[in-house]
């Protein structure tokens, strides 16, 4: 497979993940200056084509010891279809800190099938979550 994954920030094309962000279902509208901070304090994974290019994107916010939470998974939408997300999730998986987690969590709409591949179930016991809901656009 001619792509690959790095978890090194300064690789990342924070335009490329802004743009994406801000037109998707789950991030429409998101400011530029949220989009920086929220990389700022995750565990980020950038996918390269082997000219060096981002192709694709996800993040984990953790504090590394028992909880994760799987975030802003994309592939850029000309490259959907060749793997590259499976390969994201499958270096997320390996990661040296994401290890013996109790929990990772993630919310998705149409993508249950991709990360059931990897683990990921419904929830089995819904009522026990709760959330609190924040600003419902960034528009």
């Amino acid at each position: 497979m001619p792509y690959s994954v790095s978890t090194d920030k300064q690789h990342l094309d924070i335009t490329l993940i802004h743009r994406y962000l801000s037109n998707s279902y789950w991030a429409k509208g998101v400011p530029l200056s949220v989009v920086e901070k929220s990389i700022e304090h995750s565990l980020c994974f950038g996918a390269y084509d082997s000219g060096g290019n981002q192709v694709g994107f996800a993040r984990i916010i953790t504090d590394r010891a028992t909880f994760a939470y799987l975030s802003d998974v994309f592939v850029i939408d000309e490259k959907q279809g060749e793997g590259i997300a499976k390969l994201i999730l499958s270096t997320i998986e390996k990661h040296p800190d994401l290890q013996g987690l109790r929990r990772t969590m993630l919310g998705t709409v149409d993508a249950h099938s991709l990360y059931q591949q990897f683990g990921f179930e419904s929830i089995q016991q819904p009522e026990f979550l709760m959330q609190k809901k924040g600003i419902e656009a960034y528009v």
